[in-house]
């Protein structure tokens, strides 16, 4: 008769004694045995210094029945588990301006206060640049090497352990011997013409610097090979991974950071158009990219970088290609710009700039309306060229951004650095100039520059790859040669 149906449930009320027959259940799982140092959970803790301790409440009171009954609820929800309500594919947060957690910057409150610190700092590094500018080639050659140990020693810096360099003296003296033998070599590759034709006034020193030039592949190598051998005699036992971490990080950085920013140095001696504008639009495209992005962005364009948006990157790319092509009109006037430095002077250039920077005829007396009142323009061919620099500018060297902004995640750090106020460190700025050089060299060199033999490359070869002596012979037989021709009536030709 005390048997409750299976369909039935009750619940018995708080105080009241167990029904007949029946024994209690017990409010809560035995407890397990405490872990080393432990205590049972649910036990009362230990009373604080200066407190009384609290006396468990007597078994068939009111309070001991309301403790059971909450160990139980705890319990029953315990078993079941916490449960992850997720959001469905239609569903929309309730902030629509963010990305991955982060504010657009549409929607950021100190918006202002950030634009006003990044256009402070944008003033001053445009007018110093132009400064640089106006002062010649090798005061610009001199910048990007203050900008390469400035990054390199960013990037140094972020996997640096003070703990490890403390046991390994002079370690980091290591990868400046890496960085400065990598600029060596570079440097002499790509400047060899302008430093001869710099010295060749001086005997004794030309003679000198022919001579490195021969052998500068020789010696960067040894250069190289007593830096590794540097590295093997200062392994040490409990620092192995870090030193070869550092090893690979060290070479990482010369190959996809110096490599790289060193043919800007090319270009510029290339002729200073072929620096100054694809640099010129790079800075161009992030500052376009920025103010679209600062009044117009709304919907985000990359996972690496939550504050970037297609209205900034549509917007700048637009505007990136317009002033590719109106700018290398401009630059083109000048042959200050046009003009290749063949020494490391900084005197001023004349030259003959070339078909390259002539102005065409162009009739548009058939493609525009006719109240259009253009019909005749003059475009320089370069401007064509520079069509081909704005669009990878806008479109390619962008995700040079994307990477330094990936690799930031991995390292878990805002930025490189904080030598600029409101841009971060020179790397965060340089990360799409590098990739920008590399592409502008490779499109002159390929498009550009004439194919077949030039004066300037046979007398590259010249330098290399003979002695004085055999220059000088061969001058004296060049001489010859041409007293001969004069010999045989072309006197007129001669002269």
């Amino acid at each position: 008769d005390n048997q409750i149906p299976p369909t039935q449930t009750q619940s018995p009320q708080l105080g009241s004694p167990p029904p007949p027959g029946r024994a209690r259940v017990p409010a809560s799982p035995p407890a397990r045995p405490p872990a080393r140092g432990g205590r049972v959970r649910g036990s009362l803790p230990a009373p604080r210094r200066g407190e009384p301790a609290s006396l468990p409440s007597p078994p068939g009171s009111t309070a001991a029945m309301e403790k059971e009954t909450s160990n139980s609820s705890d319990v029953s929800a315990s078993h079941v588990g916490r449960v992850r309500n997720r959001r469905r594919a239609n569903e929309v947060t309730t902030d629509g301006n963010k990305a991955n957690g982060q504010t657009l910057l549409v929607s950021d409150r100190n918006k202002y206060k950030s634009m006003l610190i990044r256009t402070y700092s944008t003033v001053w590094m445009i007018g110093g640049f132009a400064f640089l500018v106006y002062m010649g080639h090798l005061y610009i050659w001199a910048m990007v090497v203050v900008i390469q140990i400035f990054m390199a020693t960013e990037l140094f810096n972020l996997l640096r352990k003070s703990s490890e360099e403390k046991q390994l003296p002079g370690f980091r003296l290591l990868n400046w011997h890496f960085f400065f033998t990598a600029m060596l070599f570079t440097y002499g590759r790509f400047l060899s013409r302008e430093l001869v034709n710099t010295v060749s006034s001086d005997h004794l020193l030309y003679k000198l610097v022919s001579g490195l030039i021969k052998y500068q592949m020789f010696i960067c190598y040894f250069l190289y090979i007593s830096g590794f051998v540097w590295f093997i005699l200062t392994l040490k036992k409990k620092t192995y991974k870090y030193q070869f971490k550092q090893y690979a990080w060290t070479h990482m950085i010369l190959l996809t950071v110096f490599a790289q920013s060193s043919f800007t140095v090319a270009n510029i001696f290339e002729g200073m158009f072929w620096f100054l504008l694809p640099a010129s639009l790079i800075v161009i495209n992030d500052i376009a990219a920025y103010l679209f992005g600062f009044f117009l962005g709304r919907t985000p364009l990359i996972k690496l970088s939550p504050k970037k948006t297609w209205e900034g990157f549509i917007g700048a790319s637009v505007t990136t290609i317009i002033s590719a092509f109106l700018l290398a009109n401009v630059m083109g006037r000048f042959q200050w710009f046009t003009c290749p430095r063949k020494d490391l002077s900084t005197g001023w250039l004349q030259c003959d700039p070339g078909p390259m920077f002539k102005p065409e005829h162009y009739y548009l007396g058939d493609w525009v309306p006719h109240w259009f009142p253009w019909k005749d323009v003059f475009l320089m061919p370069v401007q064509w060229h520079a069509l081909a620099l704005g669009l990878f500018a806008s479109i390619i060297a962008p995700f040079g951004g994307f990477f330094a902004s990936g690799f930031k995640r991995a390292f878990k750090i805002k930025d490189f650095g904080d030598s600029i106020p409101g841009h971060g460190g020179i790397t965060d700025r340089m990360d799409c100039q590098m990739v920008m050089a590399v592409f502008a060299y490779i499109y002159h060199q390929s498009f550009i520059s004439p194919h077949n033999f030039s004066v300037d490359a046979i007398l590259d070869q010249i330098l290399r790859n003979l002695t004085y002596e055999e220059q000088r012979n061969l001058y004296e037989q060049l001489g010859e040669m041409l007293g001969n021709l004069c010999k045989a009536d072309k006197l007129a030709a001669c002269l």
